[in-house]
C-alpha cells in the first residue's frame, strides 16, 4: 500500500491529458497543480517545489529540456523530473537525461505506470533520508546535486552523476552492470555498452585528481565505492 499525499506539478499544454491525470491523481489522494506553459510551469517550480515534476517534452513558451536545464541550475533542492514525450529515440532519451531528468515516459502510457514512476521517484528523494551522503572524504548533496571530495568540487554530467549517486546509494554493496544500468535508463538502454564511457567520465572526475581511487571495478560482479580514508 502507498502512502498518499505527493505534491505533483504538472507541466503539459495538452488540455484532455491534464484533465485525464487530474482524475487519476487527486483520486488517489495525491495535490497535483498544473502548467500549460514552460515558463510558468519553471516559476512555479521554482516558487514552490513539489515533490515531483511531471514535465512535458514539447511545450510552447519555453520547452521541458531548456525547463528542466533551468530547474537544475536555479533551483535550491533537487526536484525529481519524470519527462513525458510523444519521441520515443534513444538519442531523445539521452538528451533528456543530459538536461537534469530523473526518469522518462514515453506517450502514450498507462496512468497507472505514470503514478508507479511518481511515487518511485518520491521515495528515492524522500524527505527524512539523509540530504547529504558521506562515503569517506566523498559527500553527495540529494537536493543541489553537488559533488565534492577532500572540501574540492566535482562537476558531473547527469549520467555520471546518476551512476555515483547509485553507487552512494548502494554503499557498500556492489551493484552489477544490469543494475546501474536499470537505474539510469530504465528499460530503454541504448543497444550499445552504455556505461563505458560514463564510467570513464566518473573516474575521471572522482579518481584521477586524487591520491586513493574510490570507484573500484569488481571483476565478474560491478562496480563499487570504497572510502579514501
Amino acid at each position: 500500500m502507498t502512502a498518499p499525499g505527493l505534491r505533483l506539478l504538472i507541466v503539459e499544454d495538452n488540455l484532455a491529458l491534464r484533465s485525464q491525470l487530474a482524475g487519476l491523481l487527486e483520486a488517489q489522494g495525491h495535490r497535483v497543480d498544473f502548467a500549460a506553459d514552460g515558463r510558468i510551469g519553471l516559476a512555479l517550480a521554482l516558487a514552490d517545489p513539489p515533490d515531483v515534476l511531471v514535465l512535458d517534452l514539447g511545450l510552447p513558451g519555453l520547452d521541458g529540456l531548456r525547463v528542466c536545464e533551468r530547474l537544475r541550475q536555479e533551483a535550491d533542492r533537487h526536484i525529481p523530473v519524470l519527462m513525458l514525450t510523444a519521441r520515443d529515440a534513444v538519442e531523445d532519451k539521452v538528451r533528456g537525461f543530459e538536461a537534469g531528468a530523473d526518469d522518462y515516459l514515453v506517450k502514450p502510457f498507462a496512468g497507472a505506470e505514470l503514478l508507479a514512476r511518481c511515487l518511485a521517484l518520491a521515495r528515492r528523494h524522500r524527505v527524512g533520508e539523509p540530504v547529504r551522503l558521506c562515503i569517506g572524504s566523498l559527500a553527495i548533496d540529494r537536493r543541489t546535486s553537488e559533488v565534492t571530495r577532500e572540501g574540492q568540487r566535482i562537476e558531473l554530467p547527469n549520467i555520471p552523476f546518476q551512476l555515483l549517486l547509485a553507487l552512494a546509494e548502494a554503499w557498500p554493496r556492489t551493484l552489477t552492470r544490469s543494475e546501474l544500468v536499470q537505474r539510469v535508463w530504465g528499460d530503454e538502454a541504448p543497444a550499445s555498452d552504455p556505461l563505458r564511457s560514463h564510467l570513464y567520465v566518473l573516474r575521471q572526475a572522482l579518481d584521477r585528481p586524487f591520491a586513493t581511487p574510490m570507484l573500484r571495478t569488481v571483476h565478474g560482479v560491478g562496480f563499487k565505492l570504497e572510502p579514501d580514508a
